[in-house]
């Protein structure tokens, strides 16, 4: 069954193949499939409001179930920020570097211990009938005081989970304990019960 993903993202891209493709889910990027999908804002509140915007407009806009997801760092010692806005974070033009940098400065001072953080991932599919359903994974980590890897993308070369970034860690060992890994095992377990 062909499903559309909606990113741009192509290690999102490989990471629901990896995750689905058991399941004889084939995952497509618009323009794999010959179609442009439109640029969703992102206004909702929640990575679950996020999530499931994109999905029903890639649904909509290709008559194909749609997969969409929508994650963020949430900082503890700074009341969760960056949140539903971790992409924005100073800019959706701002490199990664400046936005990990940035984030380092703004957790000067604070304790080893006070340094908790996670990844939210929320996961949502919408299917031309009209179902829906959205699922969320987690992985609790801490930021570190310096960026370690050249593995994974955004935020993960500060966050980390024991004394390894996730950019430190191959792509198994990510999608193991990845706060999208659960949330893509968690919606290959409702796919599994709804195809």
């Amino acid at each position: 069954m062909d499903f559309l993903i909606a990113t741009h993202n192509m290690k999102k891209r490989e990471e629901l193949h990896r995750i689905l493709s058991p399941l004889g889910i084939n995952v497509f990027l618009d323009y794999e499939k010959g179609i442009e999908l439109s640029d969703v804002e992102e206004t909702g509140e929640t990575f679950a409001e996020n999530a499931l915007l994109k999905a029903r407009s890639g649904c909509k806009e290709s008559g194909m179930p749609c997969i969409a997801d929508d994650s963020g760092l949430m900082v503890d010692a700074l009341d969760g920020r960056p949140g539903v806005y971790s992409a924005r974070y100073m800019g959706e033009d701002t490199p990664y570097p400046e936005k990990m940098a940035h984030l380092v400065k703004e957790l000067e001072g604070v304790a080893e211990e006070k340094r908790t953080a996670r990844f939210v991932s929320c996961a949502a599919v919408v299917f031309p009938d009209g179902r829906e359903y959205t699922v969320t994974g987690k992985c609790e980590g801490k930021i570190g005081y310096t960026p370690a890897g050249n593995n994974g993308f955004g935020f993960d070369p500060i966050f980390y989970v024991g004394d390894k970034s996730f950019a430190e860690l191959s792509a198994e060992e990510k999608d193991a304990i990845s706060h999208r890994g659960n949330s893509l095992r968690a919606l290959k377990e409702k796919l599994s019960e709804i195809i």
